[in-house]
């Protein structure tokens, strides 16, 4: 294996001492420039790379940044990603993605090796089985600032980028209402997350104030939200002896595989049931008919959550803090609900 090339060999092969090589690797105005020039020439031709891992020793954390996700494969997630990424390349931080696939001892792990790693931030959208966030103490008692952002915990004092999901659920809702649906479903996702919990708080409430029937067996928790279980819920709602005549669905992935069943079975979009989803993802635009849903800002979550970790780092801030962050959503209408072709305000 081939020696890693460090200061003390180039301090060697130059005659100047270590502290000098270090200050001129750095452009350090103590150095004048014939010599930085001399030093990182040499460098360059023995492949000398800095020793992060030795730099964060001595500073205790990294210019890096954690984020632990549920599934990198799913378009919200990848948009937050994006945002993150953008705004920390400006910062000169780097990233480190985990994924979790909704397992909570994966999530455990994953927040163990981040911490290890001397993370100077960490970002955090929980996975669906994460009840117990014990896992992100370690990170507060090392002043190390965590954001989480949409999939939040109800009680930890941290930074928190999210969306008002009791509002978009309801405006969702009274968007069916509008038109003309009056047996309405909804796909919900575990009970204990916040946001499926906030989405179905709004739906119930939606239905309240139209005075319109509460039936507990229009309203199915998934699990996971995928196509398989979308597919499941919408079969069972089928079957009843009333079915419904419109659907919410928590995400756009369910909602899709409720189309695509629902016209399977001969059943017209949306004239017989209307749908709508949530997140926006592109799918919901190549469906067929295309998907109403609701806008998940997912792109400008990312931007914010690193903002904060930065303003937390430049400014030295006490970790053990509580503040929040909530973006605007809106309904955004197609082919798949709009029964008027107009609604009312």
């Amino acid at each position: 294996m081939k020696k890693h090339v460090t200061i003390y060999d180039l301090a060697k092969e130059l005659n100047y001492s270590p502290s000098t090589i270090s200050r001129a690797l750095k452009n350090h105005k103590s150095i004048n420039k014939k010599t930085i020039k001399k030093i990182q020439k040499k460098a360059e031709e023995y492949g000398y790379r800095p020793n992060a891992i030795a730099a964060s020793l001595r500073n205790n954390t990294t210019r890096t940044i954690g984020i632990m996700i549920s599934r990198i494969n799913r378009p919200f997630i990848a948009s937050l990603i994006t945002g993150i990424e953008t705004e920390a390349r400006k910062a000169k931080y780097n990233v480190i993605i985990t994924q979790s696939d909704d397992k909570y001892e994966n999530e455990v792990n994953n927040a163990k090796a981040l911490y290890d790693a001397r993370i100077g931030g960490l970002i955090v959208s929980l996975g669906m089985e994460t009840i117990d966030t014990a896992h992100f103490n370690s990170f507060v008692k090392q002043n190390i600032p965590i954001v989480f952002v949409d999939r939040v915990p109800d009680r930890f004092n941290s930074y928190r980028v999210i969306i008002d999901n009791y509002m978009a659920g309801y405006r969702a809702t009274k968007h069916l209402i509008n038109q003309g649906c009056k047996r309405i479903a909804h796909f919900a996702g575990a009970q204990h997350v916040n946001v499926y919990n906030l989405r179905k708080k709004g739906y119930l409430d939606a239905l309240r104030e139209a005075e319109l029937e509460v039936d507990e067996e229009l309203s199915i928790d998934l699990k996971t939200l995928s196509l398989e279980e979308g597919e499941k819920a919408i079969k069972k709602l089928l079957k009843l002896e009333n079915p419904p005549d419109g659907l919410f669905s928590s995400n756009d992935t369910a909602a899709v595989s409720a189309i695509l069943y629902a016209k399977k079975k001969g059943i017209k979009i949306p004239e017989e049931l209307a749908v709508i989803g949530f997140n926006d993802d592109p799918v919901s635009r190549i469906v067929e008919p295309a998907l109403s849903t609701v806008s998940h800002p997912a792109i400008k979550m990312g931007e914010i959550s690193t903002q904060k970790i930065l303003e937390h780092s430049e400014k030295n801030m006490d970790s053990n803090i509580s503040e929040i962050a909530m973006l605007d959503t809106e309904i955004i209408v197609r082919a798949s609900s709009n029964r008027n072709k107009s609604e009312p305000k």
